[in-house]
């Protein structure tokens, strides 16, 4: 409803109820009507004028100020836009947007909380493990270890080591991840083939997947080069973070397999292994930092639980996508889309 037909109800009721007063005492039809038709056009008159002046000239200005807030322009400009806008209508409206707006916005905090409360309980565990391991080695070497068994002294010293390379893995890997998301470190966008460095990458990491009897297959229509526009060296990062993953997770004398597939004006590249999945409410999740679908296994196998992030922002930091499917038991299927490079570039 708005100001006008509202102002046009009071007065048509105030005319209504004086003329039923007037016919109720003087039983005469005529001057009751003539009283109806004048009280309203007397009221109409009156309570636009005095609603307009007070109430709404105030809940025009009030709405305006608002709109001038939310859209960051000044007054002057949003009174000459929503001149002819019913003010009670537009405020109720806005009203009900901001109600929708602060309702989705204590949503994503309650999440973002939630978010953060995991993080910093799984950054801690993370780093309390390979630290209480350090600092259990070192307090049995002082104890006396290096004098009474040099072998065993020797065996815990390297175990220090390993756990202290842990630790700078799971800091320059957190370090990665900050940069990335602040724009510190630049996307050097550069023409290159993508099968060629697709085998260079595979051929580094041979030897890890064949400590655990793994074999990468690369899975290619044709040896022809495809060739992409993307920072390389960041690329090469994403294919070695995901083969890692998928030599963790498959199964012991497993194979992982490598497919390309060309799209419009895309290269779709997905790393299949066929180890023991994800569970599928687990899917939304993989990408996050340090979350681990098998935290047991997870354990086992090491790393620093930011590979998958750190794909994810690489592929952000590109404006292209990265996917992933999984069958639980079956094995997991991580893709990601590369921009072809045009004849010439």
């Amino acid at each position: 409803m708005n100001f006008r037909l509202l102002v046009f109800y009071i007065s048509l009721a105030i005319g209504l109820a004086i003329a039923s007063v007037s016919f109720f005492y003087a039983k005469n039809w005529q001057h009751s009507l003539l009283l109806l038709v004048i009280s309203f056009i007397v009221s109409f008159i009156l309570l636009t004028s005095v609603l307009h002046r007070h109430i709404h000239y105030r809940i025009s200005n009030i709405y305006k100020l608002i709109r001038s807030l939310k859209l960051g322009k000044e007054m002057k400009e949003v009174l000459a836009e929503h001149a002819s806008e019913d003010p009670i209508l537009s405020a109720e409206k806005e009203v009900r947007d901001w109600a929708s707006q602060k309702s989705s916005e204590i949503a994503q905090l309650k999440a973002q909380e939630k978010y953060r409360r995991e993080f910093l309980s799984n950054i801690s565990h993370e780093f309390k493990t390979p630290l209480f391991s350090v600092q259990g080695y070192i307090e049995t070497l002082k104890d006396g270890l290096i004098e009474e068994d040099v072998v065993l002294a020797t065996n815990f010293l390297n175990k220090a080591s390993k756990n202290i390379d842990r630790l700078v893995y799971l800091l320059n890997d957190l370090d990665e991840i900050s940069k990335l998301e602040t724009g510190q470190i630049t996307i050097n966008l550069e023409k290159f083939d993508i099968i060629e460095l697709i085998h260079e990458t595979v051929e580094s990491l041979e030897d890890r997947a064949k400590e655990e009897a793994i074999r990468i297959i690369i899975d290619v229509k044709n040896s022809q080069p495809i060739y992409v526009k993307a920072d390389r060296q960041r690329i090469q990062q994403v294919i070695i973070n995901l083969i890692n993953n998928s030599i963790k997770y498959g199964k012991e004398g497993g194979r992982i397999k490598i497919n390309t597939y060309p799209l419009l004006d895309q290269i779709l590249v997905e790393v299949t292994d066929f180890g023991v999945g994800i569970d599928e409410k687990n899917l939304p999740r993989v990408f996050e930092r340090f979350f681990r679908a098998d935290k047991s296994r997870s354990r086992e196998v090491g790393g620093s639980g930011l590979g998958l992030s750190i794909v994810k922002h690489i592929m952000e930091a590109h404006q292209q996508t990265v996917q992933v499917r999984s069958t639980e038991g079956m094995g997991t299927t991580f893709g990601f889309t590369l921009e072809k490079a045009k004849a010439g570039n």
